[in-house]
């Protein structure tokens, strides 16, 4: 008696081979651009972040009449400039942005503007939130899954 052996053969092997290689071809494009829509979802998040904490100490510092001086966030101290987190030593403590821990580079241009850039980014310079002193201040971010690459 004679059994019969089922299984593929080597042609249709190599066609199942053939198409996972050019489903994988095509979607390898997509995924190597994640890395920069990573980027600017952390940029919107900082950026979202410094709004918050610069209206959060305003409405404090209205609260407690301060206008100069040092309010307290969470036992941190952030240092205000007419009724605002000041950018040395002010909103980075308000929106507890750690350069080390946050994977961002952090410099304070002019003592009052502080430039937050987001690190891995081809031009970091493209993807960056700067925030500047002002009544109220200024919070911009000029970065895009493209500038963030």
């Amino acid at each position: 008696m004679r059994t019969q052996q089922s299984g593929f053969t080597l042609v249709e092997l190599i066609m199942v081979i053939v198409i996972i290689g050019i489903l994988a071809a095509a979607a390898l494009p997509r995924f190597a651009n994640l890395q920069g829509d990573a980027r600017h979802a952390k940029g919107q998040a900082i950026l979202g972040s410094v709004r918050s904490a610069s209206n959060i100490a305003h409405a404090q510092a209205l609260a407690r009449n301060i206008v100069n001086g040092n309010i307290t966030m969470e036992d941190t101290n952030v240092a205000m400039v007419s009724g605002y987190p000041a950018a040395s030593g002010g909103i980075l403590a308000a929106a507890n942005i750690n350069a080390a821990t946050d994977d961002v580079t952090t410099t304070l241009s002019g003592g009052t503007q502080m430039i937050i850039q987001i690190n891995g980014a081809q031009n970091p310079a493209n993807c960056q939130i700067t925030y500047t002193e002002g009544t109220p201040p200024t919070i911009t971010y000029n970065g895009s899954a493209d500038n963030c690459l």
